[in-house]
């Protein structure tokens, strides 16, 4: 599944500070028509709007500076914007760092355009030497900047929890549906057609020839694998104990059809891996392949091997058959095993491994997945 993701931080700074020029010069152009508006209205023709918009441009360049280097910090360690007490540090230290530039920026401008800027400390000096509605003028242009840089960036930080979280939403129902998906292919691959078909004729002959004992067993364990098959389709995961003896139910109604030349050997059911936690209805689909591919390719007896076992963390399930260079009649050759890696993907994802081949003359089947359930 494939999510748009936002370009790393430092890609949208250049952005961000033609963005920051482009409102800066808009505030300074209305700040310019302002005065023009007023100089008009003294009938003042002295100065043009464009020379009072070059004043106002000039004199909010630190302003700008502050601005970025504001915006960048916040980007660059959005953790700052975290608590209330983060942030009141970082307005103290940019209070702290621009207000005097601000104040001396001022008295630099001044000092230029009267032709009296002759050095750094008679700047120095008619900085210090403002009155305090200047400085105090200079503090709130400061803490203006800071306060709208900070605004904007808590607006843009909460956009981007909110798409985050939008995304994580979407990702969730997307991978809920997949799951809901898998769970009726995994269903429908229980209750295949021509397994209930034969299962039903098998149970029928048995009635028509009076065995009605065995019948009835037939009856019980179809009853059982359909009944398990319904509700266990609706959970996420099951023991392996209750997988246990659905495979029974199966292998006992499998023996119905193909009578003593079915043999399953299982190993390595201790209570131990009893108690493990499995995606439901995930072995049955695994003995119907090694049937496929073991007793409908031939007329022998079945020699089909189910082994469990584990660790501290893992359970590992191994199925085997004879490899047979004959194919089975039966459809939908591959796609029990392909559900089953999905499921345990889906499940799972890199925590669980399905790997299929041939070895030593047998068809193998080798699952690894943790040994219990993921923590909601």
């Amino acid at each position: 599944m494939i999510t748009a993701q936002n370009p790393p931080p430092q890609t949208s700074l250049p952005k961000a500070f033609l963005t920051i020029v482009l409102i800066w010069t808009v505030l300074c152009a209305i700040g310019a028509a302002g005065n023009h508006s007023d100089d008009l209205q003294r009938a003042d023709v002295s100065r043009s709007y464009m020379l009072m918009f070059w004043l106002w441009w000039r004199e909010h360049l630190l302003l700008m500076a502050m601005s970025f280097a504001c915006y960048a910090l916040f980007t660059l360690r959005p953790a700052v914007l975290g608590s209330v007490p983060r942030i009141l540090v970082a307005y103290l230290l940019a209070a702290a760092l621009f207000t005097p530039f601000e104040m001396l920026n001022g008295a630099m401008l001044t000092q230029f355009d009267g032709g009296t800027l002759t050095g750094l400390a008679p700047l120095l000096q008619a900085a210090l030497a403002r009155s305090g509605i200047g400085q105090f003028m200079a503090l709130v242009w400061v803490t203006f900047t800071f306060v709208a840089v900070v605004a904007a960036c808590s607006w843009r930080e909460g956009r981007r929890r909110e798409q985050a979280w939008m995304r994580a939403q979407r990702d969730n129902l997307n991978l809920r549906l997949e799951l809901e998906q898998q769970r009726l292919l995994a269903l429908r691959g229980q209750l295949e057609p021509h397994f209930l078909f034969n299962a039903l004729n098998a149970i029928s002959a048995l009635v028509r020839s009076n065995d009605t004992r065995v019948a009835l067993d037939g009856i019980n364990h179809l009853s059982a694998l359909l009944r398990y098959a319904l509700e266990a389709s609706a959970r996420d995961h099951v023991g392996l104990r209750e997988e246990r003896q659905f495979l029974d139910d199966y292998l006992a109604l499998q023996r119905l059809r193909y009578g003593a030349r079915l043999h399953v050997r299982i190993d390595g059911d201790s209570e131990a891996v009893l108690d493990a936690d499995i995606p439901p209805l995930l072995l049955q689909p695994l003995i119907e392949n090694a049937l496929r591919h073991d007793l409908d390719c031939h007329e022998l007896p079945s020699d089909i091997r189910v082994v469990f076992a584990t660790d501290t963390k893992s359970l590992a399930i191994h199925v085997s058959n004879p490899a047979s260079a004959a194919r089975s009649a039966n459809p939908g050759l591959g796609l029990g095993l392909r559900h089953t890696g999905a499921r345990l993907q889906l499940a799972y994802g890199d925590s669980a491994s399905l790997q299929t081949g041939v070895k030593d003359g047998r068809f193998v089947v080798d699952i690894r997945m943790p040994l219990h359930a993921p923590q909601a």
